[in-house]
């Protein structure tokens, strides 16, 4: 029987799941960490660049401080920061330099584990960002196989790319990721020791989604296979189109006889606390998913499935779903099967919705598939279909994208924006609006503790200051008493 770790992933993951990224704030995550350094996670997987973006524009709180305050809550637990490819907040694909200097300032301020998945699964890019993350003061790389389902994604091609990713010194761990949740235990049997036998001692850990229903039986055979961690989320953050959850991955590999050294009563706790914080915020709660074969054809992650039913609902063309379905799988097909994932998933259901829609296939192409053509996202698996690509390169279009001037040196990116800024600001300001990174300095610190309990009082006395015929408000409950007592209007002087 095996020792298997878990990775608790609700402030990321989980959060970006089922929350669309914006259920957590420093104070949901710094209330929490004490109890979540107790159970014995092998780390917890606390954000991305993107999160850090979503940290700014919409709750006005420093990114660089949230690290900050949550590694020093949470000493014996690294936290993970995931990258995907040479990019950080922007999608304009960032400079080695920069990327550089984003991996360096992450582990000053107490990123200990860098997690690497690039969308192309392209071996150089991930061992080239794995030896600036340890230059940078990186503890521990762990490096993903991006696991998708197509002619071209067979044990052969992951087992190749995981033999040149174990040969770098730089890496640590890898792990497969499967952002679609369709690796079945099937699949697993022939997947997983293909991988082994290339990576040699170097750890590998699953990550999966419930999306259809597979991953909570996947996990139960993978450490009988080889996988000694399992990357999962905690109560109403879990299941759904989010990651099996903690607590009875943890129970279920006890009873077939593996080790999982956590603390269980720390672990329900953690538990409780995300379906509280879910029930007091009024957020959606991951639950258990039946099988969708369908799915397998599309592979949409489930986020994605909700936003293109709202924007055909919205163009008033709802019944073309299916179309646009059927039509995805074959833009796949043709763009030399893309895993379908971030930015890929949005790219190719976009071009879709624009064939099914359109007076003729590729009549209109965004300009994230024109970039993803002429290679701005690393060189595609296999080529483009020809018809397409001669579609794409006799755009006017094409020809301004790839005119496009690459990021500018980091010092001449100092010039502009300022010397004196710190490297925090700098990072900030070069991905994001000016306005934004402005608002959300004005708004100073953020808050650092959250009670689920204490939503509905608050809301209530919201409710009631805004009453004019109340003059006074008593709140009282043991120990503690609030009295609220508006100030007679009488006439100015």
């Amino acid at each position: 029987m095996a020792e298997v770790q878990l990775i608790e992933t609700s402030l990321r993951d989980g959060n970006q799941c089922v929350w669309a990224a914006l259920g957590i704030d420093t104070a949901r995550a710094l209330t929490i960490a004490p109890i979540m350094d107790k159970v014995g996670y092998k780390a917890i997987d606390f954000t991305t660049s993107t999160h850090m973006g979503v940290a700014v524009r919409y709750k006005r709180e420093d990114p660089w401080e949230r690290i900050r305050l949550m590694a020093a809550a949470t000493p014996r637990t690294p936290l993970q920061f995931m990258s995907t490819g040479f990019r950080f907040i922007s999608w304009e694909t960032a400079s080695p330099e920069f990327m550089a200097l984003a991996f360096r300032v992450l582990a000053r301020n107490g990123i200990r584990r860098f997690c690497l998945a690039d969308p192309m699964n392209d071996a150089d890019s991930n061992i080239a960002c794995a030896r600036m993350v340890k230059q940078g003061g990186g503890e521990y790389v762990i490096v993903a196989l991006v696991f998708t389902i197509s002619p071209i994604h067979d044990d052969a091609y992951y087992a190749e790319r995981a033999r040149r990713l174990a040969a770098s010194a730089d890496v640590d761990a890898l792990y497969i990721k499967d952002p679609g949740g369709l690796l079945s235990p099937k699949r697993a049997a022939t997947l997983i020791p293909a991988i082994k036998a290339q990576v040699g001692a170097k750890p590998l850990e699953l990550h999966s989604h419930c999306t259809i229903g597979l991953a909570e039986h996947t996990y139960m055979d993978a450490p009988d296979l080889g996988v000694t961690a399992l990357q999962c989320a905690s109560g109403a953050a879990a299941d759904g189109i989010s990651n099996p959850p903690c607590g009875r991955i943890a129970a279920n590999l006890r009873t077939l006889g593996h080790t999982v050294d956590v603390d269980m009563q720390a672990l329900a706790e953690v538990e409780s606390y995300f379906t509280r914080l879910a029930e007091a915020e009024g957020l959606a709660r991951g639950s258990p998913q039946g099988f969708d074969a369908g799915y397998q054809h599309h592979q949409l992650p489930g986020g994605m499935v909700g936003t293109m039913r709202r924007h055909l609902q919205e163009s008033r063309v709802s019944h073309l779903e299916g179309a646009v379905i059927e039509e995805l799988g074959r833009v796949r097909q043709e763009l030399g099967w893309p895993i379908v994932m971030t930015p890929f998933s949005q790219i190719l259901l976009t071009q879709a919705v624009m064939n099914v829609t359109g007076r003729e296939r590729y009549s209109l192409v965004p300009d994230e598939l024109i970039r993803y053509a002429i290679g701005r996202f690393g060189k595609p698996t296999v080529p483009i279909e020809p018809r397409v690509m001669e579609r794409i390169e006799s755009l006017p279009r094409t020809r301004e994208l790839e005119a496009e001037p690459a990021m500018a040196p980091v010092e001449e990116l100092r010039k502009r924006l300022g010397k004196s800024l710190p490297d925090e600001e700098f990072l900030l300001r070069v991905t994001m609006p000016q306005t934004q990174v402005d608002a959300m300095l004005a708004a100073g610190p953020a808050p650092r503790r959250y009670d689920p309990a204490s939503r509905p009082a608050m809301d209530l006395i919201r409710k009631l200051t805004v009453r004019r015929d109340l003059t006074h408000i008593s709140v009282e409950k043991p120990g503690f008493r609030l009295e609220l007592r508006r100030a007679p209007c009488g006439p100015r002087t």
